[in-house]
């Protein structure tokens, strides 16, 4: 049996990883940028983590949701605790698409509404939901387009008043920040006007913190930068450093009845083992903290590459959730940076790099980057 062929695969194969580095079958050591697409959020291999995941898999790794769990109530305080949001319930899953999926159906169960307003390149997912609500035809099939979604600019306030004023939008879908569209962020003010308009025309407020939650931009979520509270959060990628697992939280004017949502594998003893680790990890080692100190670092040492006449056209991102785009004649900086430097970075388009590094990334690792970026377009 072949495998179904979604994806174009550098002929890299990891094997090991420790901290921001990786190495491949051939003992070629890489420095991480990208983090998985932002899933490595503590580092690889941090010894909590395999500690705690460890112990729990020699213990229980999976009961049905049937039973009792604690480590989901643990896991519920200690999260709530650390990202600003006691009071929401926490509902767990497997992955983004099926968080944003579980939000998007709490918020209809809730209003009794069936549209959705999402923003202009965003990307929400790749199930029958989030796609729909992912502003790319290319990868929703015919059965996605039911014809609920509606697509507005970031940042137009105007077009957001006369979509919600309606009151017939279950709910509003934005992204802390954009990131499969190029690290586009919405504008503070943007955000506090959208959370009024929610609460005026009684519409739900979504957050979509999948990649640029769990301290990426340097605030535990990306949206509390302008200072505004969601109706439901969620999130993925950073939550288990590796192991699957999804989540949504929940505002308590929101009411859960039995059935509403379901889960065989979501919040299993060893994905909230996993979860728990992550979260003893970024408090014990200040890594939101951390994030917020290498993201200006990391923009300040790209800054003299960047501007008219330069390889780079312009930064964009908050935290460690860092856009690049590049002036033309550059476009190869990327695979340049991971075949002759053995640097891993991402991509968005042909004319974006994404940098997502663990969030325990320090200066040696960014100043190494710089060392090579001198290197490579000098030699261009």
């Amino acid at each position: 049996m072949n495998l179904f062929d979604v994806y174009p695969l550098w002929n890299i194969e990891p094997v090991k990883g420790q901290g921001c580095k990786i190495w491949d079958k051939d003992g070629i050591e890489y420095l991480d940028l990208y983090g998985g697409h932002a899933v490595i959020s503590i580092g690889h291999s941090h010894p909590t983590y395999t500690r705690m995941v460890s112990e729990q898999v020699n213990n229980l790794g999976f009961y049905s949701n049937a039973v009792q769990n604690p480590l989901q109530k643990q896991l519920a305080k200690e999260l709530g605790e650390i990202c600003g949001y006691p009071e929401h319930a926490l509902f767990l899953c497997n992955s983004g698409a099926e968080a944003n999926e579980n939000a998007l159906k709490v918020a209809s169960f809730h209003t009794g509404r069936k549209k959705v307003l999402a923003l202009s390149k965003a990307f929400h997912g790749r199930t029958s939901g989030a796609v729909e609500a992912t502003d790319n035809p290319k990868i929703q099939a015919q059965f996605n387009r039911n014809g609920n979604i509606t697509f507005i600019p970031m940042n137009d306030i105007a077009a957001a008043a006369a979509e919600l004023q309606t009151k017939e939008y279950a709910a509003i879908i934005i992204e802390g920040i954009q990131g499969v569209a190029g690290i586009f962020t919405p504008e503070a003010s943007y955000l506090k006007q959208v959370r009024q308009l929610c609460d005026e025309t009684g519409t739900v407020l979504i957050m979509d913190e999948i990649q640029s939650g769990y301290g990426r931009s340097g605030k535990f979520f990306a949206h509390q930068h302008a200072g505004v509270e969601a109706d439901i959060v969620s999130m993925a990628k950073g939550i288990a450093n590796g192991f699957p697992v999804g989540a949504i939280i929940v505002s308590p004017k929101i009411e859960p009845w039995h059935g509403m949502l379901g889960t065989t594998f979501g919040g299993n003893h060893l994905a909230c083992a996993a979860a728990l680790a992550v979260l003893k990890v970024i408090k014990e080692e200040n890594l939101v903290e951390n994030a917020a100190v290498m993201g200006r670092y990391f923009m300040e040492g790209l800054s003299k590459y960047t501007g008219e006449g330069k390889p780079f056209k312009e930064l964009r991102g908050e935290g460690l959730m860092i856009g690049i785009e590049v002036n033309p004649g550059f476009e190869e900086t990327r695979n340049r940076l991971l075949f002759e430097k053995k640097i891993f970075t991402g991509g968005a388009g042909k004319t974006i790099m994404r940098l997502l590094p663990p969030l325990c990334v320090g200066k040696a690792e960014a100043d190494k980057f710089f060392a090579a970026l001198d290197e490579l377009l000098e030699t261009k």
